[in-house]
This record gives structure tokens, C-alpha cells and sequence, in this order.
């Protein structure tokens, strides 16, 4: 088995920088800089600009294109077209299922065209996610085209409250102007000499901010006059360390922890981009059934009452001590200053109710926790 781990287009600026790097989905990538603290708080306080290169890129052409990614993906995708072509392209998050209903990936889709769609999804999931889509494509014999692009592809995530006046200072785009979830590709060397930029109102970290799509032989130059830009209005470098507390706040889901092939999105608390009467996706079937009998379990993210850090697989029990459940991420909140967590529990309201009290087994002691409704945190707290 080859174990080399692989490199961003960013790994000698990130050497360069002093981070601290570590193997993830095959790559090696930074985990931290300055600390996973100060980063943090930089994303809340000012801005962050993070590498996120090793997410994969794939891309559906064709007449049947559309009806294609409607097929696998279990948002309504006509929902991309636009109301007005001059206005900007949209977004949307969305999952892709297997016939059981087990999540092969959660992904965002971006429609170029009417013929053209992009499917940003997971690192550690490319290989997997495209031996699915090519099943499908088969099975399906639509009238289109799919094409890895990863490897072509970088991508920077600039994130926090200033990184919209960040990027202005770099571009003449109405970044402004564009809504969340929604795009624009500037022409051809209008963005940094980029040839093929896209830049979108996504991210995250629970903050407004950008993340700029562009050829990996740019991505240092990007990289680069972003920091420069940055550098008088608190923008620092920020490594995944940062990346998952700041999504923890946020109440985002990671695939592998809150999805994965055993746990649906109806589970994971994504009902809202199951849309089950956009057309007959790949586990559509079984997401019905599963709705129609009951979710038997629930994502919910909670807050630590007492001092301890939950963390991936402890064990959750209501305020009693019967068994409730699992964690399926935690950490340390460096907003709030304590434990925080998702967790995987019976689709019990005395469990799922926010307010409600839970116990979580850190190391032994079943220390009290206490739901709340995502994020955990959010400005004018």
C-alpha cells in the first residue's frame, strides 16, 4: 500500500509559515500556526485564511447533466436556476445517498450552466464518491460526462467578519453584493491573474466570508496577496485545528463523524436539504420509509456543564444513566470556554429537547451536559 502522503499546492508556504503539519484524508496538511486559539479567534474577531486544496472537485457536462446530479443528490437542484441570468450563480448544500439511505457524502453543487455542474465534496471521500457517481452513470446511461478536476483545483477559504473588506482590496468584484450560497467567476485574469476563478459566499466556520476557487498554479499567488492584504486587519493563516472548533460552534457536520454509510441525513438533523418530492435520487425510497416510521435516533449538539472534553465515541446516557447514545465530535470551545459536542442519540424529546440534560462518559465520569439548539454559539451571545 502506497502511504506517501500527498501535498497541496500551498505545502511550501505552510512550511515556510512554521505550521505545525499532520497526515488528513491522505494529505499533509497544517494543523495550526501561531495555535489553534489565536486562530481561532481571529475567524470570529477579524478573519482566517485557511488551505482546504485536498477538497475534490468533479464535473458533470452535458445535456442530461442536470437530471443527472438531480438523480444522485437528495436537494432539488432545479433550485440553482437562476431567477435572473444576469444576477449571480448560486450554490447548494446538499447530500448523496445510497440505496439504503446511508450518506456516501455531504457535497456543495455549483451550477455553471444548464449543461455544466461542479460537486465540491470530501478529501477522504473522492475515490469513493467517484466510483459511486460512475455506478450511477452507468446504471443510469444519462446523456453526460463526468471529470475529475481535483488535482487541477485549489481551493482557500478567507473567513470572519472583515474578509469580505479583505478581498476588496484585491478585486473590484461586488463581493458585497453577492448573497450566501451564491457565485461568481470572474473573466479570465480579472481575479489575481487567475485563468479559472470561482469565488463564493460559502464557508464553514459559522462566519461570513469567501472561498476562492482557482488554478493550483496560482494558489500561491493567491495565497499570498490575500495575507499581504490581510495582514493591518488581523488576518492570520489558519490550519485545521481551527477549522473543526470553529464548525463545532457552528454546529456543521463532518463526514465520517455525524455522516457517514450508517447514518442518514434525516439522523443528522439535515431534513432540510432532503427534499423527497424533488424526484427519485438514489435513497429516496428508504428516506421515506425511515421518515414515515420515525427517525430512530437524532443528532444533537450539546454544551458541557461540568469541566471535560467530550470526544469522538464517548458514550452518552440521559440524566438517569441509561444508555442514550454517542458522541460523534467535540472539543474544546475556545469561544465559550468549555466542553462542547455533537452526539448521535434515541429520538427521545427528554434526550432531543434543547435544555435538556444528558451525561457524557469523559474517561470514566459521567459528567452532566446540556442540549442546545445549533450553534452553540452565535454573535450576541
Amino acid at each position: 500500500m502506497d502511504t506517501t502522503l500527498r501535498t497541496t499546492p500551498l505545502h511550501a508556504a505552510h512550511v515556510a509559515l512554521g505550521a505545525r503539519m499532520m497526515p488528513f484524508a491522505g494529505f499533509d496538511m497544517p494543523v495550526q500556526y501561531a495555535g489553534i486559539m489565536e486562530e481561532h479567534r481571529a475567524v470570529r474577531e477579524a478573519a482566517g485564511l485557511f488551505d482546504v486544496s485536498h477538497m475534490g472537485e468533479l464535473r458533470v457536462r452535458g445535456a442530461g447533466a442536470r437530471d443527472f446530479v438531480q438523480a444522485v443528490v437528495t436537494n432539488d437542484v432545479t433550485k440553482l436556476e437562476p431567477d435572473d441570468p444576469a444576477a449571480s450563480a448560486r450554490a447548494m448544500y446538499t447530500a448523496m445517498c445510497y440505496p439504503d439511505g446511508g450518506t456516501v457524502d455531504d457535497l456543495l453543487v455549483y451550477r455553471f450552466d444548464a449543461d455544466d455542474y461542479w460537486l465540491v465534496v470530501n478529501a477522504s471521500n473522492v475515490e469513493k464518491d467517484l466510483a459511486h457517481l460512475r455506478g450511477e452513470l452507468e446504471s443510469r446511461g444519462m446523456d453526460c460526462t463526468l471529470a475529475d478536476e481535483s488535482e487541477a483545483t485549489a481551493l482557500l477559504a478567507l473567513q470572519g467578519p472583515r474578509s469580505l473588506e479583505i478581498a476588496a482590496r484585491v478585486t473590484d468584484l461586488p463581493l458585497a453584493d453577492v448573497p450566501y450560497y451564491h457565485f461568481l467567476r470572474p473573466a479570465p485574469d480579472s481575479f489575481l491573474g487567475c485563468a479559472r476563478a470561482v469565488v463564493s459566499r460559502t464557508g464553514y466556520t459559522g462566519e461570513i466570508g469567501l472561498e476562492i476557487y482557482c488554478e493550483a498554479e496560482r494558489a500561491a499567488h493567491v495565497w499570498d496577496a490575500l495575507l499581504a492584504a490581510g495582514a493591518d486587519l488581523g488576518l492570520q493563516p489558519a490550519g485545521l485545528g481551527a477549522r473543526d472548533t470553529l464548525r463545532l460552534e457552528a454546529g456543521f457536520a463532518l463526514y465520517g463523524h455525524e455522516l457517514s454509510d450508517a447514518i442518514t441525513p434525516l439522523e443528522a438533523g439535515l431534513g432540510w436539504v432532503v427534499k423527497l418530492d424533488a424526484g427519485d435520487f438514489t435513497g429516496a425510497d428508504a428516506l421515506r420509509r425511515q421518515k414515515d416510521a420515525g427517525v430512530p435516533r437524532r443528532l444533537v449538539a450539546f454544551v458541557m456543564e461540568e469541566r471535560g472534553i467530550p470526544r469522538d465515541g464517548y458514550a452518552i446516557t440521559d440524566a438517569a444513566g441509561a444508555p442514550a447514545g454517542i458522541v460523534t465530535s467535540g472539543t474544546q470551545s475556545p469561544t465559550l470556554g468549555a466542553g462542547i459536542g455533537l452526539g448521535l442519540v434515541r429520538n427521545d424529546p427528554a434526550l432531543t429537547t434543547p435544555g435538556s440534560e444528558l451525561r457524557v462518559d469523559v474517561r470514566g465520569r459521567p459528567l452532566a451536559a446540556r442540549v442546545k439548539k445549533p450553534p452553540v454559539y452565535k454573535k450576541g451571545d
